[in-house]
């Protein structure tokens, strides 16, 4: 079977795709035949090597962590899925290897895919999609009558937490680029900003939540837009960031919540039935296996807006 696979750090170009002996599974196991495997921010950080204190040093590596696909084994302990079943779920964080023709996965890692989606929308759910309900609802804990700022809002969580945090009852801005303006109106945003043109800070309204997906408001910068008792939170965890946030939080009202991703069975069942319901999954663009390199760099690079999709077949 195909996998990318790496044995350094560094940029796209340590990137390959080898081939590799298909996995077998224990009793308590799977074996995934992928249809797609989306692209996410912590991939690459992953492979730069920004977050080797979290995912090791030892190589070779995969790449990849949420996917959809075909059941094409189970093990003697599964009783949810059987063969044929079309799924979606994700690897193990911070190991991945999701950009392969086959993946081993327990049945706590995946859910049945709602029919009403393709794979590749399938595949672009799991991790932004967990990661935009734990913002919304566990750590900012979004909900009716709240005013939110969502800074970089098209990227992948962005598109989510834009639909979560107004089905939660909220009033959301959204900040973005000229590109993005009209994407975010029609999730559902209240107000647009373009950062080209206004500067964030200068906005005169204070907000009970602000969450910040672009990696660049910092929680200083962001304390003049909150309420007294408001929460900020960012991505990608550091060792230093989630420490400063602990000891800030003890003796402020106005909180630093840092996410640190918790994938689980229930989330994506939350998910699927969003999805069924209505929730909007966009994807930007799809690459082939073949083009994992340029794929990367792509998204990387920002030229891809929202969900980005590489497809196995």
């Amino acid at each position: 079977m195909r996998k990318v696979l790496y044995d350094r750090f560094g940029d796209e170009q340590v990137l390959e795709v080898r081939e590799q002996p298909a996995p077998t599974i224990s009793q308590n196991q799977l074996l995934i035949q992928v249809k797609a495997a989306s692209i996410n921010p912590l991939d690459w950080k992953i492979y730069h090597g920004e977050m080797k204190l979290l995912s090791g040093s030892s190589f070779p590596k995969g790449v990849g962590i949420d996917f959809a696909g075909i059941v094409s084994q189970v093990g003697s302990g599964v009783t949810r899925y059987r063969p044929g079943d079309a799924v979606f779920g994700f690897l193990e964080v911070f190991k991945g290897g999701a950009l392969a023709d086959y993946v081993v996965v327990t049945e706590e890692a995946i859910a049945h895919k709602p029919a009403n989606i393709s794979f590749d929308q399938a595949a672009a759910l799991p991790v932004t999609g967990l990661a935009a309900l734990q913002i919304v609802d566990q750590l900012a804990g979004v909900r009716q009558g709240h005013e939110v700022l969502i800074n970089g809002a098209t990227g992948g969580v962005g598109l989510f937490a834009i639909q979560l945090a107004k089905q939660r009852g909220a009033r959301v801005t959204a900040v973005a680029g000229p590109a993005g303006l009209g994407q975010a109106t029609q999730l559902g945003a209240d107000s647009v900003i373009d950062y080209t043109k206004q500067r964030i800070g200068e906005l005169p309204q204070r907000f009970d939540a602000i969450i910040d997906m672009s990696d660049k408001l910092s929680f200083t910068a962001a304390q003049q837009l909150l309420k007294p008792r408001a929460t900020f939170v960012s991505m990608l965890p550091s060792p230093l960031g989630l420490a400063r946030a602990f000891f800030h939080n003890l003796f402020s009202g106005q909180k630093h919540q840092i996410l640190i991703l918790k994938p689980s069975a229930t989330g994506l069942r939350t998910l699927a039935a969003l999805a069924e319901g209505g929730l909007q999954i966009p994807v930007e663009k799809v690459y082939d296996l073949a083009n994992i390199r340029q794929a990367y760099q792509e998204t990387s690079q920002g030229q891809v807006k929202g969900k980005a999709v590489v497809v196995l077949d």
